[in-house]
């Protein structure tokens, strides 16, 4: 989370004045492919509109979110990432979100891209990722933690079939994970998916040792989302960016407020610039 609450105005017309009225133009935010899809560099992330929080022992904070990220807020915060330049974002896959989405588009025209998180179940692995399909992704996957407790109980082949069932219906398909063993199973079972994505930080928070992911993810040759870049906001907008691209990250998933946008844009394009001859190459 970048800026200090104090320096920003909150107000509608503030956060949702289009760029131009400001003499500035729209972002030049950097993109990159997943399979036929463009998508930039910097994704929306959604857990902060479901309200979850990862504020550790702060047990408040997920009302708090719940409360302020309300139908409106959510689609002031998408209009807002696509006036700065984001098209695309990572959101839960319930009858939440959907409904928020239709809003969105309905009343305000959205077109920003939705990779759908999914939560496919061993005991029906379509149900949850249809529902994604039927309104609108353009990707899917199944959640990182899904993925790793197939892969414990010894049952990863079933992540391969989520992989081939989002394929056969049209949308990029890609493996979540918090574990890098998971990446490496896909990778030897042949599952071929359209893209991972893989935690990444530098405080230990659900993921391991930077250098360790960096080492894996440069012998896959295929797009790389990392998400909690910054440790659940232990670690600063400009070290997290900065270290996931260094490691070979080809877009980031950063969940933002609305106020928080245009910053982590500016600071997105920035960095994305800096590695912009890195050892991995950019999808």
């Amino acid at each position: 989370m970048s800026g200090p609450w104090n320096r920003r105005d909150f107000t509608r017309s503030a956060l949702l004045a289009p760029l131009a009225a400001e003499g500035k133009a729209a972002s030049a935010l950097p993109a990159g492919r997943i399979g036929k899809l463009t998508i930039t560099r910097l994704l929306c992330g959604g857990n902060l509109f479901s309200g979850f929080a990862h504020s550790g022992d702060l047990l408040y904070v997920a009302g708090v979110l719940k409360h302020y990220f309300t139908p409106e807020k959510i689609m002031d915060t998408l209009q807002l990432c696509e006036e700065s330049g984001i098209n695309a974002c990572i959101l839960r896959t319930d009858a939440h979100i959907v409904g928020v989405l239709k809003r969105y588009r309905k009343e305000r025209g959205g077109k920003i891209q939705w990779i759908a998180q999914t939560y496919p179940q061993a005991a029906n692995l379509r149900e949850n990722v249809q529902l994604a399909i039927d309104n609108g992704a353009v990707g899917a996957y199944a959640m990182g933690g899904i993925a790793d407790t197939f892969y414990k109980e010894g049952r990863i082949d079933l992540i391969g079939e989520v992989v081939a069932f989002i394929r056969r219906n049209g949308l990029a398909a890609g493996v979540g994970s918090h574990s890098l063993e998971v990446t490496k199973a896909s990778e030897q079972r042949g599952f071929q998916p359209d893209f991972y994505l893989k935690t990444c930080n530098a405080v230990g928070y659900e993921s391991q040792n930077p250098a360790e992911v960096a080492a894996l993810m440069k012998t896959v040759q295929r797009p790389w989302i990392a998400f909690k870049v910054l440790g659940a906001g232990r670690m600063k907008p400009r070290d997290g960016f900065d270290l996931a691209f260094r490691s070979g990250a080809d877009f980031i998933n950063v969940g933002m407020y609305d106020f928080q946008v245009r910053e982590d844009v500016a600071l997105a394009g920035e960095i994305a610039a800096v590695h912009a001859r890195r050892e991995r190459p950019w999808a």
